[in-house]
């Protein structure tokens, strides 16, 4: 069962669905064909809401939810970890 869903098939991040616990296998699903899908090993507990990273991100990289950039990495974020506030700037609420 999905613990997680990708809006589009170019995000960067998957929104958990339910609180991960760290070392937790997550299916991440897309909503527009949830048949498919992606599996990634959370690096740490994620929050219900919150998102996990679905690739390597470096620092400096664009963040993609929605098909769009949603924030800028501000270290670099291995796949499977927590993405938040702590690790991105918004794009939308200025710099």
């Amino acid at each position: 069962m999905p613990k997680g869903l990708i809006h589009s098939k170019n995000d960067d991040v998957c929104v958990a669905t339910t609180d991960v616990r760290k070392g937790e296998e997550v299916i991440c699903a897309y909503l527009e064909n949830p048949s498919s899908y992606i599996l990634v090993k959370s690096e740490e507990d994620i929050p219900l809401g919150h998102k996990i990273a679905l690739r390597d991100i470096k620092k400096g990289d664009k963040v993609l939810k929605y098909g769009r950039a949603i924030g800028e990495a501000t270290k670099d974020i291995i796949k499977g970890e927590h993405v938040h506030v702590h690790n991105i700037k918004s794009l939308r609420w200025g710099k």
